[in-house]
């Protein structure tokens, strides 16, 4: 059975007891086991000020990455672009794709990936840098990136002296919003369905597709759909060891973030009647199981949503426990 590829998703998640250096090196160690073992892509996002994630500055983490591992693809997932200026932006995916040629991602989004008063420090009092401006400076970005369609918007600038290769640009989103530009701009793809509570994804692949404007570099749609999972010996096991990820995602919710807590500080959390409603709605970790019920729920979702490519996602305590996650996983998808 020919089946779609499989990427991976990581946040470089500091664990209780442990440091961000700790978290770092578990994140190259995840990449590593993701290249041999024949996934396409990996991508970090960008978060900043929380106490659970690393993945602060894509770029200097992709960096990292890139130079520990030798066949995948390595990006972003995604850079916030309204906390960034486009031409920083453009910069510095032009060295990355000139260091690395034909392996570099830039997935943008357009959340702030943080609070109201992290986003203030990150953009200062500049008017510039705005949700609303969007739509701009993606174009501008992508004019700086080799997009002839946007070469105007880039005005005299040039991001690299001399490129010999661009980086490949897609869309992330939660919302129909994404899904229509990404399909007006002939780009690629990827709906966050592992964090969308209230998820549209179904609403986001069909407008995708059936507004796609074919651009130079993508004549045909490219959907990609995340999904948070863990695999396991047996479904009891998985399911424990997505007992974190369940409380990282009430602590999201709540307001009470903090490193992420061991499994068994999981097991024994004692919770309140509303931390059970609220955790009745989160799904933490949306496919816990053995390998064969992960790979079942992964097929249903491309045949769901059509898409081309799935994501996974997913917060662990223990990078290790990743890793054999992932070797189960690509060992029943047939990679």
């Amino acid at each position: 059975m020919t089946r779609v590829p499989l990427s991976v998703l990581d946040l470089a998640t500091v664990r209780e007891g442990h440091g961000s250096a700790d978290a770092l090196r578990g994140t190259i160690e995840i990449a590593k086991a993701a290249d041999e073992l024949g996934y396409a892509r990996f991508w970090v996002a960008e978060h900043h000020n929380m106490p659970a994630v690393a993945s602060t500055t894509p770029p200097v983490l992709i960096g990292a990455v890139a130079a520990q591992t030798g066949r995948i693809k390595v990006g972003s997932g995604g850079v916030m672009l309204p906390n960034h200026m486009p031409f920083v932006v453009a910069e510095q995916f032009a060295l990355l794709e000139a260091l690395y040629p034909g392996r570099i991602d830039l997935g943008i989004g357009r959340a702030p990936g943080t609070d109201q008063a992290t986003a203030a420090a990150l953009r200062g009092v500049s008017p510039y840098l705005t949700v609303e401006q969007f739509p701009e400076h993606l174009r501008t970005v992508l004019g700086l990136l080799g997009d002839e369609r946007s070469a105007g918007m880039a005005g005299r600038l040039r991001a690299t002296p001399a490129p010999e290769t661009y980086p490949e640009v897609w869309i992330l989103g939660s919302s129909t919003y994404g899904a229509q530009l990404a399909a007006a701009l002939g780009l690629p793809f990827c709906y966050a369905y592992h964090f969308a509570i209230a998820s549209d994804v179904d609403s986001a692949a069909r407008l995708y597709r059936s507004g796609f404007q074919p651009s130079e570099r993508f004549p045909e749609p490219h959907l990609m759909v995340s999904a948070s999972v863990l695999a396991a010996e047996t479904t009891e096991e998985a399911r424990y060891l997505a007992g974190p990820s369940r409380i990282m995602a009430l602590s999201l919710r709540t307001g009470r973030l903090g490193p992420m807590i061991s499994p068994s500080a999981a097991a024994e959390r004692e919770l309140s009647d509303l931390d059970l409603q609220v955790l009745d709605s989160l799904p933490g970790t949306q496919y816990a199981g053995t390998a064969e019920e992960v790979v079942a729920a992964l097929d249903a979702l491309v045949t769901r949503t059509g898409a081309d490519e799935l994501m996974l996602a997913g917060a662990v305590y223990d990078p290790a426990t990743r890793r054999d996650s992932l070797a189960r996983i690509a060992k029943a998808w047939g990679m």
